[in-house]
């Protein structure tokens, strides 16, 4: 395609695997995922600030982990930024050890809290638009694009689609991407396929929380087939 940059997604290639438009193919996907798994009323978290917290500690590990993680930080009535920067580095380690890497986590914490707090917290935070708070939650160290996403969508409730290892693992099954896209030309493809929507936040909510619990508990590395609510479209679905 004239103009693409290598790893960017070619929307008539698409059109041809899937047999059917763009917006249809995600949505059919969606409308699938929702009717056997059911609402997932995701993220786990009592405020936007905890939500913040566990996308930060959610990197490289399992949720059960990040939750063991935020209770010892309850525990500690430390879950605040204010909280978290009074801390000594150590001790705010040992904290975060259930959600590993603590050490490099509880730096990143750290820089996360003093931006955070630097830029007027939430209530300052939210007024921005979306595209400037992206760019701003970037420019902390530690902060990639999937964390940074993982906050706009949830806790600053933006419509901004996650894409984490398992969208790609399950996308690229279904024969819908190659799997080794841009994180930016996939956020793109699945939100311009989306637009249509009428509440996208929600939608983007449900959406990325239902290609988790899918892709945990059917599309594994070596995937349940003959269980999956999706084996008749995917390609390594069970041959009839």
């Amino acid at each position: 395609m004239e103009g693409a940059v290598k790893g960017d997604i070619d929307k008539t290639t698409i059109i041809k695997k899937s047999g059917f438009g763009i917006s249809m193919s995600l949505k059919k996907i969606y409308n699938s995922l929702y009717r056997n798994h059911g609402p997932q009323d995701w993220w786990p978290g009592e405020t936007p600030f905890e939500i913040m917290v566990g996308a930060v500690l959610t990197q490289n590990t399992a949720w059960l982990n990040v939750e063991r993680a935020i209770n010892n930080l309850l525990d500690a009535n430390a879950l605040s930024p204010e909280a978290i920067l009074k801390a000594h580095p150590k001790r705010l380690a040992s904290w975060l050890k259930p959600s590993g890497y603590f050490n490099i986590k509880a730096k990143r914490l750290k820089n996360y809290c003093r931006w955070y707090l630097q830029h007027g917290a939430y209530q300052a935070l939210s007024a921005w638009p979306t595209d400037e708070l992206r760019k701003g939650l970037l420019s902390v160290n530690g902060v990639g694009l999937e964390t940074a996403d993982d906050i706009l969508l949830y806790a600053f409730e933006r419509p901004v689609f996650v894409i984490d290892a398992y969208t790609r693992r399950l996308f690229k099954r279904l024969g819908l991407i190659e799997g080794d896209e841009h994180y930016e030309g996939l956020r793109g493809y699945f939100e311009k396929g989306l637009q249509k929507s009428d509440d996208r936040v929600q939608l983007f909510n449900e959406y990325h929380a239902l290609i988790v619990i899918h892709a945990k508990d059917f599309c594994k590395t070596r995937p349940v087939c003959e269980q999956c609510c999706l084996a008749r479209v995917c390609q390594m679905g069970p041959v009839s």
